[in-house]
């Protein structure tokens, strides 16, 4: 079938995307689902860090390639062998599936798929060998991003990239249950495991801090702090719940300290911000992804002399088909409003535009809404 969807051919492009227009809105073939795969109708897209850096070349990734990897849509057709989904299901996108079986699925979230990360990394869907169902007009193929490549009409998915949900959950908040809130919400409570108590706070406040954030006040265990660069996104902290809002620079003038640090930025200096203000005793949890090549200046002795732990957490160190319906259940409650993640809705053909955005830092969450 004929869909249209956002292709990188080159990364790097020079600043502003929005005149180098590196993303190119293309007609593209699809092929239909074949065992274990479903084929849906992209309802939202999130567009996120981990697709800025791409295109930037922070990330490199094998091209031509559809972007995109937080979505949600609905099924239209399912694969031999597919289990638990028929047409008309509302999903969520996750772009880390889980096999189940090898060593890495068996850390209960720690650590992720071998298989499915080295799919990921080649562009492929999961399943073995090379499995593309994007092709040009030409015939060449178009490799996945991460398994969804959710920047189009439509994706034909494997059926562990998706998760089920109900169909009274909203596109633009279902599509960042997919990475914003599984990666800042399970840093929170996977990896942070704040007890009755513990003052959580989340330095960056970008989609996935702010998921973090909100989290925290959700959980209602103790003191809640943001902490960003941008007096914009603090008051937006304050808004959504977060009992105190800082500065990097105010934060360390008066000295603020809390149980759990959640760092969101991905970047070195936002790391050692992280670290120093975590109390002794406490957990800094990093889930940003910073340049391969960055490095950031810790005092090792305070892990020893303070009984101190940082945590590496990859996606919030989340199993998708434990912790999606856990947090659906917390927004149908109305202690996760994942739809004050959204700072714009946009069309497919501004992702350029969007790109630009989130590399100045304005924007929290832009979700690309496609119309029926």
């Amino acid at each position: 079938m004929k869909i249209r969807g956002a292709v990188l051919t080159t990364s790097g492009a020079e600043r502003p995307y929005a005149e180098s227009r590196p993303l190119e809105i293309r007609e593209l073939e699809l092929d239909p689902p074949e065992r274990g795969e479903v084929l849906l109708r992209m309802t939202a897209a999130g567009v996120c860090h981990s697709d800025l850096s791409v295109v930037d070349g922070n990330r490199p990734r094998p091209l031509p390639m559809l972007l995109g990897h937080e979505g949600t849509g609905v099924v239209e057709r399912v694969g031999e062998g597919v289990e638990g989904l028929a047409p008309g299901d509302h999903v969520v996108a996750v772009f880390l599936p889980r096999c189940g079986e090898c060593a890495h699925c068996r850390t209960d979230g720690t650590l992720p798929c071998i298989p499915g990360t080295e799919s990921n990394n080649a562009g492929f869907l999961p399943g073995g060998g090379e499995q593309v169902r994007l092709h040009d007009d030409d015939g060449g193929r178009v490799l996945h991003h991460l398994g969804v490549s959710a920047f189009a009409t439509h994706a034909v998915v494997n059926q562990a990239s998706v998760v089920k949900i109900g169909s009274d959950v909203p596109p633009e908040a279902a599509a960042p249950l997919g990475c914003a809130v599984l990666t800042g919400g399970g840093a929170v409570v996977n990896a942070g495991k704040p007890r009755d108590g513990d003052s959580v706070m989340v330095v960056g406040l970008g989609g996935v801090g702010i998921a973090a954030l909100m989290t925290a006040v959700g959980l209602k265990k103790g003191t809640v702090i943001g902490v960003d660069a941008n007096p914009g996104k603090l008051a937006r902290a304050r808004e959504l719940g977060a009992d105190e809002a800082y500065s990097p620079e105010e934060l360390a003038e008066k000295g603020v300290k809390a149980d759990v640090v959640v760092e969101a930025a991905g970047h070195p200096r936002a790391f050692e911000t992280a670290f120093n203000a975590t109390a002794p005793g406490g957990r800094t949890v990093t889930v940003g992804l910073p340049h391969p090549e960055a490095e950031s200046v810790i005092r090792p002795l305070l892990l020893t002399a303070e009984a101190r732990t940082v945590i590496g957490s990859y996606l919030g160190s989340a199993v998708p088909s434990r912790d999606i319906p856990r947090y659906e259940d917390l927004w149908r409650k109305g202690e996760l409003p994942v739809e004050e993640l959204v700072s714009d809705r946009i069309r497919l053909e501004d992702v350029n535009a969007a790109m630009d955005t989130l590399a100045d830092g304005k924007a929290v969450r832009q979700v690309i809404v496609f119309e029926d």
